[in-house]
């Protein structure tokens, strides 16, 4: 399955909150350059742009699906295809956002001083990733992975490692001169438990369903579906609260 800007915006305004959040944390300053890692369809370079109105802004994506929502939404701003882990720019940025981007690569102890290494002279790193590995609706995609009969196929996948704040304070303040770091668990609204699982269908459930079949995946998300019904109460009214915890940077080189 690749990425689907269609599937992804199903939740634009949940998902663009936590990347508000952020950039209102980025220093006010003489923004000139600015890039953001991981743009998907553009929600999160618009935020970006609003708030640094003078700078050039770029958005790269590795989904060309994404790339061309976004360069719908955003015709004046340049966007680009690449690769985060192979992102060597020739210039340094003012600005590099990384908004629910970064948890998708290997590495951090490599890659976030790499980052780091692109910016200017008090250049900011911002970056917002979601920290969900241990809540429900993460243990029963595995569960239900391990325990069905498709086993075989995707009963070993595994999303990449996530790491504790205090991980990535230490790891960025002997290359930075100021390092914030913090927390928020975000109660998302929806209107039902089969939101859930489209909500996780454009991100988390990714590995898990692009290996099988029509077949496949619609008992693995029938299974998914029961589970998480259990799992997260509804309200009187239906509407089900997703608990969403996620983690935020702010670094100045």
């Amino acid at each position: 399955m690749t990425w689907s800007a269609q599937q992804y915006s199903m939740f634009e305004q949940q998902r663009t909150r936590p990347v508000r959040d952020l950039v209102a944390a980025i220093p006010a300053g003489d923004v000139r350059t600015a890039v953001d890692l991981g743009c998907g369809p553009g929600n999160s370079t618009e935020v970006l742009a609003g708030r640094f109105p003078q700078a050039q802004v770029t958005g790269l994506d590795s989904s060309d699906d994404m790339l061309v929502s976004a360069r719908e939404r955003l015709p004046a701003l340049n966007f680009e295809l690449a690769d985060i882990g192979a992102w060597n720019p020739a210039q340094k940025f003012d600005v590099i956002l990384a908004n629910a981007s970064l948890q998708w690569l290997p590495d951090h102890a490599t890659l976030y001083p790499h980052l780091v290494d692109q910016l200017t002279p008090g250049g900011t790193l911002a970056v917002q990733t979601p920290d969900n590995l241990d809540e429900p609706a993460h243990r029963l995609a595995r569960e239900v992975a391990a325990q069905g009969p498709w086993a075989g196929k995707i009963g070993a996948v595994k999303h990449n490692a996530r790491h504790s704040a205090s991980y990535y304070y230490e790891l960025l303040s002997t290359h930075c001169s100021t390092v914030d770091v913090w927390h928020t668990i975000y109660q998302h609204p929806l209107s039902d438990h089969g939101a859930v699982v489209e909500w996780f269908k454009g991100t988390g459930l990714r590995p898990f369903l692009a290996p099988l079949d029509d077949a496949e995946r619609s008992a693995f998300l029938d299974t998914y579906l029961g589970l998480i019904t259990k799992a997260y109460p509804a309200l009187a009214d239906g509407t089900v609260l997703l608990p969403f915890p996620r983690l935020f940077i702010i670094a100045t080189r």
